[in-house]
């Protein structure tokens, strides 16, 4: 199989979906790569080292007309004419709140293998972990900045000083986000508090961090007190494939002291606060509501472009290798995994929590 590598298209987006060792992994189980020139300058990898590992350099349409094509981030509307039937793509899609790229990949015929989709008999999301433990790491780092008063905020460091309270934060979801958004704050010397449905991941958490973490249930009480209350809240939950739950409404945000920040780290699922109304970039990361600093950035990876590359293609090469003779019927090691990962094939939706969130119809595959 031929497999295509293409430069990033989204605001400030400077992962590229492989790395040279990934090519090298590639050929070893004997796929051609090309690469599109200068795709990888961004994260720091030269076309040199690309065509030393075994891959052939070409242009945007070069690696386009490839068998698969392994990306970062979804197509934008102005890599629409490049979808076509026979094109397997290989990325984050997101599809949940994303209908009219939905709608594109079912015309086109289009088969689409998510990243965030793929999941493991033990309900894990392995080529969305390192993602999601870059972002809730990064989330508290741009948090602070937006807390400092010349970018609106209250004006408060999250340590506090001798004699001065902590900043609190509040983060609603204990999974890999969660956890890593905690670990960096409890770093950083604020005071942590997280807030989870289910008992046994608090179980978890209390343990993990000895007690120094904050714990409650997360219902609508707890997250209006504790939101109303908090310096930075970072938004932290996922329901693979589907919209991610409005969780916090306005009226919360309403209490929220004027400088406060949000960071709705699933807002390309459609986030978890009312007031997060639409996804911004790096470049323009922030808007206010009721005096509270909304963060969408719905790529904030995309800002640590080499050290979120090397994570994501430690992860999503082992698949890549299998995709192509999975879907030509062959038994591979990997099939669940791969199967899972399939949003749509042959101009249909095949995955029920995309099509439920989109209202489209599902279709059963083989």
């Amino acid at each position: 199989m031929k497999i295509g590598i293409v430069k990033e298209q989204k605001n400030n987006e400077n992962r590229v979906g492989i790395t040279p060792s990934g090519v090298v992994q590639l050929c070893h189980a004997g796929h051609q790569v090309l690469v599109e020139k200068g795709a990888g300058l961004g994260s720091g990898f030269t076309d040199e080292e690309y065509q030393e590992a075994g891959a052939q350099m070409g242009t945007t349409d070069d690696a386009w007309s490839c068998d698969m094509v392994i990306k970062v981030k979804e197509p934008l509307a102005s890599e629409y004419h490049y979808l076509r039937e026979g094109l397997i793509l290989y990325t984050y899609f997101h599809l949940a709140a994303n209908k009219e790229l939905a709608e594109k990949l079912v015309e086109t015929k289009v088969t689409a293998v998510a990243y965030e989709t793929m999941q493991d008999i033990d309900g894990s999301l392995p080529l969305l972990a390192p993602m999601s433990e870059v972002a809730g790491r990064m989330a508290v780092i741009a948090g602070m900045q937006f807390l400092q008063k010349q970018y609106g905020g209250k004006g408060l460091i999250l340590s506090g000083v001798p004699g001065v309270a902590k900043g609190k934060v509040a983060i609603i979801g204990g999974g890999v986000v969660g956890i890593n958004a905690a670990k960096m704050a409890l770093g950083l010397g604020a005071h942590v508090i997280i807030l989870d449905v289910n008992k046994k991941v608090l179980e978890k958490i209390d343990d993990l961090f000895g007690g120094q973490v904050e714990t409650l249930f997360s219902n609508d009480k707890n997250i209006d007190e504790v939101v109303s209350a908090a310096d930075l809240v970072v938004g932290a939950v996922l329901l693979p494939g589907a919209k991610a739950p409005t969780l916090v409404t306005e009226e919360t945000i309403k209490k929220m002291a004027p400088g406060s920040v949000l960071v709705d780290i699933p807002i390309d699922q459609g986030g978890i606060f009312a007031t997060t109304t639409h996804a911004t970039t790096l470049e323009d990361p922030v808007y206010v509501t009721h005096g509270v600093i909304n963060y969408a950035v719905a790529n904030i990876p995309g800002a640590v472009p080499k050290t979120s590359t090397e994570a994501l293609t430690s992860v999503t090469i082992p698949y890549a290798t299998e995709i192509g003779p999975f879907l030509e019927g062959q038994e591979v090691r990997h099939a669940q995994m791969i199967r899972s990962g399939l949003n749509t094939i042959d101009g249909k939706i095949v995955n029920k929590a995309v099509a439920e969130s989109l209202d489209l119809p599902y279709h059963e595959w083989k």
